[in-house]
């Protein structure tokens, strides 16, 4: 029995480990477009329509519209009905996989750090 519940929790973890991979892969693909990223960085200071980013960024507004239906379908912005238009926001929680890879690139390079601070410090202590 505990075979079974072992090999279904396996199949658990690794069935959402693949989906946070395939988020932030999906997420760096979107954000790979120069001008995604002016429109993520515009979206930073607040919500805005295709309308307002269209005036902003020098791109028609049908082309505004496609970069923010990737930019949505990346789960990196959310979209609410202001009347008539849409209102377009970074999601939070979609950059949540993004930071979670590229954090692990700094804890990384701080395990290194120490490393490399305890092999100097062992080294002074020895002369």
């Amino acid at each position: 029995m505990s075979n079974f519940f072992g090999c279904r929790l396996t199949r658990f973890i690794h069935k959402y480990t693949f989906i946070f991979v395939d988020t932030y892969e999906t997420s760096l693909r979107a954000l790979a477009d120069p001008t995604r990223r002016k429109i993520m960085e515009l979206l930073r200071n607040g919500s805005a329509t295709v309308g307002e980013i269209g005036r902003i960024v020098p791109i028609s507004q049908p082309a505004v519209s496609q970069h923010l239906a990737v930019l949505k379908a990346a789960g990196l912005v959310a979209s609410s009905a202001e009347g008539a238009r849409r209102r377009y926001a970074i999601d939070p929680s979609g950059l949540i996989a993004v930071r979670a890879y590229i954090d692990g690139f700094w804890d990384d390079a701080l395990r290194a750090f120490q490393s490399a601070a305890g092999r100097a410090a062992e080294t002074d202590n020895k002369e």
